[in-house]
């Protein structure tokens, strides 16, 4: 018996490049893609900004005197949201679970990735909590998040359906007992929520 739906955010709800991120940088700094990426790849700052520990305004200027990017807060954050290209899952679907089951948002994201999705994505409405690494300060896989989301959803593990596109991510719920799947498409998904009795129309 489930009592409540647990969904990723980027590559599930939305889908998302970072290619299109870097390329975007690259008008604002002497940089060519690969190489935004690799200095960002060299150090901690997304992990600490995913995880709460850096102020947006903080996080942006470290982030462009690493790139030697010149761009105001405003500017920064149109770039940095870029990488957002569409939903994924029908609105519709998720609204039917949301009339049968708890909904919990459970994401590794930033404060300002996060603010831009929820004015730009009506489909966030539907949820009842949201689980965000930022917030938690604690990214997936680590278990603190998992269980905050299970915690918010006011059921037992047993009793959440989870997807992620991330293998490792599912599997990090399973063994916290969440029924976890890793998505791959809205029509697998269907498949797998119609194979458990999970139902939305």
């Amino acid at each position: 018996m489930y009592r409540a739906i647990l969904m990723d955010l980027g590559k599930v709800l939305i889908d998302f490049d970072f290619t299109a991120g870097y390329r975007s940088l690259e008008s604002c700094c002497p940089y060519p893609a690969a190489e935004i990426r690799r200095r960002i790849a060299a150090t901690d700052l997304a992990v600490r900004f995913e995880s709460g520990l850096m102020e947006p305004r903080d996080f942006c200027d470290q982030f462009c005197a690493l790139i030697e990017m010149k761009a105001d807060y405003d500017r920064f954050c149109t770039i940095w949201n870029s990488i957002f290209s569409g939903a994924l899952v029908p609105e519709s679907m998720i609204e039917g679970l949301s009339h049968r089951y708890r909904m919990v948002l459970l994401s590794n994201t930033n404060q300002i990735h996060f603010d831009m999705v929820r004015q730009q994505y009506p489909v966030l409405r539907h949820f009842h909590h949201m689980a965000l690494s930022y917030q938690v300060k604690a990214m997936k896989p680590r278990p603190e998040i998992f269980l905050e989301a299970v915690r918010l959803a006011g059921c037992h593990a047993s009793e959440c359906f989870y997807a992620d596109d991330i293998p490792a991510f599912s599997e990090a719920a399973r063994k916290l007992g969440i029924d976890a799947v890793t998505f791959e498409s809205v029509g697998q998904l269907s498949a797998e929520m119609h194979n458990r009795g999970i139902a939305w129309e």
